[in-house]
């Protein structure tokens, strides 16, 4: 299993040419890249929400389209449509951006419901339908979506049908102060510019994914990943103190991606099975899009990730 720290160090190494810091916000990038799983990155204006995604492209040789989400961005600028010839008098379906290996959806919640369900066959089905016709997307097949965490203004909120297809949300935060400092030394020239190199293909992603199947899960293991996703939906009842903290918890979807994210983040360690560390460290990212917090819980200052850390600190860890 050593073979996961070789190839993401290699990832690493490469993508660190162009992004400084965000050490773990990485590795659970390429723990998405394995599982074949959608990613939405929350985060402030200028942390390279947008070069970290375009950098980790180009290291892993993918084809990479980035959609730039707006008001007025039609479902047709995103899949496609139909062309008309006039010199055969037929119609052509005319592929969108959506045809890539890496998808960037950039602020995507800045486009009106009916652009962002047009993700919503691409991101289940691998396919979208254009003149009534299905088009296979290329394999492997990722959408990486960004969002400001902050700016409200002429945003929409994402269907819950929609952000329970992502298989993490993650939170960049800002960088450390040497980290800034390394900023400042390695881009304060206007001259300076990366050059990054492929050091993987999709071929290669598509065959990990094999590999990664062979790391072990306990029988227990997958009985404390069942509980965590499951103490969720308890959580819809009123607590000691009358208090109902969500409207509705998480769905077998969480439990599948704590599984599958669980198996690749420990190969991607050197690690030969799944801890129940492993789980806990991955259970905000899998977690904190999934949950519906209700209004008394957000009036009482309550957040999905404070919601998470009490779920797992009241399941029971299994002692083997």
């Amino acid at each position: 299993m050593s073979n996961g720290l070789v190839w993401s160090q290699r990832v690493r190494q490469e993508v660190a040419k162009a992004v400084i810091g965000q050490a773990a916000t990485v590795e659970h990038l390429l723990v998405a890249i394995i599982t074949g799983g959608h990613v939405l990155l929350e985060g402030m204006p200028g942390l390279a929400k947008t070069l970290l995604i375009k950098s980790l492209a180009t290291a892993l040789g993918v084809r990479f389209e980035r959609i730039q989400f707006t008001p007025d961005l039609l479902p047709s600028d995103v899949v496609g449509t139909m062309i008309f010839s006039p010199k055969t008098g037929e119609f052509t379906p005319y592929h969108g951006p959506i045809f890539a290996n890496l998808v960037l959806a950039d602020e995507i919640n800045r486009s009106p419901a009916k652009v962002q369900s047009a993700l919503l066959e691409a991101m289940q089905e691998r396919q979208v339908t254009i003149g009534g016709q299905t088009h296979p997307l290329p394999k492997p097949f990722f959408v990486m979506a960004t969002q400001n965490p902050v700016d409200q203004d002429g945003t929409y909120a994402l269907p819950e049908a929609q952000t329970d297809r992502f298989l993490f949300k993650l939170l960049m935060d800002y960088p450390s102060a040497a980290e800034e400092r390394a900023l400042l030394s390695r881009w304060g020239q206007l001259s300076s510019s990366p050059e990054l190199a492929a050091v993987s293909s999709p071929e290669e992603i598509i065959g990990l994914r094999k590999v990664v199947d062979r790391v072990h899960v306990a029988p227990e293991l997958e009985g404390y990943i069942l509980d965590l996703v499951r103490n969720t939906r308890l959580l819809r009842k009123p607590d000691a103190n009358g208090l109902r903290l969500l409207n509705f918890g998480a769905s077998p979807r969480a439990s599948l991606a704590l599984f599958q994210a669980g198996r690749a983040l420990a190969w991607l360690r050197g690690m030969e099975f799944v801890t129940p560390a492993l789980i806990q460290e991955l259970a905000p990212e899998v977690l904190r899009h999934r949950l519906g917090l209700t209004y008394e819980a957000e009036a009482a200052g309550q957040t999905t990730d404070d919601v998470v850390r009490r779920v797992i600190h009241d399941t029971p860890v299994p002692s083997t």
